[in-house]
């Protein structure tokens, strides 16, 4: 799957599984921050999406607080991760 493609799969995944009712996935920038700044998202909602992550690609999100940092730091690192994993 083209990063693109699996870059906008990814922000309709926050969108639906955060239930962000007063943000569309289009408005999502690829590389903003998902936490904090950018979409302000919290730890609840890091585990929420992991699980989301796990029910719709399969991928198995690690307890490794630095790489997940890493990984869940925008929609482009998480398309990255979900590609990787599935290239396995």
């Amino acid at each position: 799957m083209a990063t693109s493609g699996l870059e906008t799969e990814l922000k309709r995944l926050i969108v639906e599984a955060l239930v962000l009712e007063d943000i569309a996935p289009e408005e999502i920038e690829s590389e903003a921050p998902l936490f904090v700044e950018g979409l302000g998202l919290d730890s609840i909602d890091a585990l929420e999406l992991a699980m989301a992550l796990e029910e719709r690609f399969g991928v198995k999100i690690e307890d490794d607080p630095d790489e997940n940092r890493r990984i869940f730091a925008s929609v482009r690192s998480l398309a990255e991760f979900v590609s990787g994993q599935l290239a396995r």
